[in-house]
């Protein structure tokens, strides 16, 4: 496993119990819950059923916490988090695109 993919797997790999991910966020509990049911973040389980969330778990409970504030109702945050994400990858897309050099047609 090459260093980038060490760090990958490290930064998606749920370790964050539900109590530490909601301190880390200052939010309560019973709010991840809700946000895990609408599909705005989708944590590891454990055998046993108990949520780990990642880091970028925390990452994207934070973007919540900022849509939340800025007036967003949960259906408002999750399509931003959708176009959010589209963004990311067609840009991704370009960039390697640009890359290769352009076909004769």
């Amino acid at each position: 496993m090459s260093r980038n993919q060490a760090s990958d797997v490290a930064r998606t790999e749920g370790v964050f119990a539900i109590s530490v991910a909601a301190n880390m966020v200052s939010m309560e509990i019973a709010n991840l819950r809700v946000y895990e049911r609408r599909g705005l973040v989708q944590p590891d389980r454990t055998a046993g059923g108990s949520r780990l969330y990642s880091s970028d778990d925390i990452t994207r409970l934070h973007r919540i916490r900022e849509l939340l504030a800025a007036g967003l109702n949960l259906a408002g945050v999750g399509r931003v988090l959708v176009l959010e994400e589209r963004v990311r990858t067609l840009e991704a897309r370009l960039a390697d695109q640009q890359g290769e050099p352009l076909a004769d047609g």
